[in-house]
């Protein structure tokens, strides 16, 4: 293979291969960002009984009228099962401060410890009440 002939596969082709008949791998431009990617939303439960899906699928769609994500999935036959899970935003715990933990553990010692020393006390003798029959 002559040089020219190298140099023109390596434009055409920048891997350097192909297999069979698959396209050549494009370069990517500012025209040209990958793949998209999209959400799937549906209306309802309605919404995901009409979407189409092959045998052995999954798909996962977002309701758009309720915060339910339904989790659908075709059999061989091409049979749809659906499962709805309810979703809602995540919410961040606050950060724990442990001065303020530390504070309460310190309150909480004092009154089981105050406790304590009033249990070591001896109980005041009560007088027994005779049993009346």
């Amino acid at each position: 293979m002559s040089q020219q002939t190298y140099l023109n596969n390596i434009a055409t082709n920048p891997v350097g291969f192909n297999f069979g008949n698959q396209p050549q791998m494009q370069y990517f431009n500012q025209n040209n960002y990958g793949p998209r990617y999209e959400v799937i939303q549906v209306n309802g439960e309605g919404g995901a009984d009409a979407f189409q899906m092959g045998p052995n699928s999954s798909v996962l769609l977002l309701d758009k009228t309720a915060p339910i994500v339904w989790l659908v999935q075709t059999d061989g036959a091409g049979y749809k099962t659906k499962t709805p899970y309810d979703i809602s935003p995540h919410q961040a715990m606050p950060p724990v401060d442990l001065n303020s933990l530390e504070q309460r553990l310190a309150k909480l010692e004092e009154i089981v410890n105050a406790k304590s020393q009033s249990d070591d006390r001896p109980a005041k003798s009560k007088k027994s009440k005779p049993n009346v029959q």
